[in-house]
């Protein structure tokens, strides 16, 4: 005998694009640095959503279950296309230029996505999840299906890398207050 489970609260799609779609192609951007790609993937994280979405038991885990699905199917798009080395830090950059919180605050998007863009790839999901997304530690691993402890050691490393880029990336020109004299 064949039981359906239906979730109470089940989201409605429209709502669920409506609520996801931007922080989700926020984080597909993020990791392909490239728009066509973040839509694909984007894309094909509402697809899968809207062929196996029903089989998640819990609604308040629908935002872990797309960001989840969302990374499963980047890195099965890099496997597809080439195989890439994971390379282990085994030393912590300890000379790292200091970045003021002005500093941070005055960088835009796109800085700190190019920045994001060139730190090592393993670290880039971690921290892109951290910053632009403000997930907890615990949601990083779940949703990278990595330890806790690794997703502490790849945000400080790649913060470490990501300081050192935004440390050589000049400020944005911001118009100056002309002296009254």
């Amino acid at each position: 005998m064949s039981h359906t489970y239906v979730i109470a609260e089940r989201p409605d799609f429209d709502a669920l694009v409506e609520q996801f779609y931007r922080p989700l192609y926020q984080f597909a951007f993020s990791l392909t640095q490239a728009e066509a790609d973040a839509c694909d993937l984007t894309q094909q994280t509402f697809y899968i959503w809207a062929t196996k979405g029903h089989q998640l038991k819990d609604a308040s885990k629908v935002k872990s279950w797309l960001f989840t699905t969302l990374h499963r199917e980047f890195l099965e798009s890099r496997r597809r296309h080439s195989r890439f080395p994971h390379y282990e830090l085994s030393q912590v950059e300890t000379d790292l230029p200091a970045i003021s919180p002005a500093r941070v605050n005055q960088l835009d998007s796109p800085q700190f996505l190019e920045a994001l863009r060139q730190i090592d790839e393993a670290y880039q999901a971690p921290v892109a999840m951290f910053y632009l997304e403000d997930c907890p530690y615990k949601d990083i691993a779940e949703i990278l299906d990595i330890p806790m402890g690794t997703v502490k050691s790849r945000i400080s490393r790649g913060i470490a890398q990501l300081q050192k880029r935004l440390a050589a990336t000049p400020p944005p020109n911001k118009p100056q207050e002309e002296p009254h004299g």
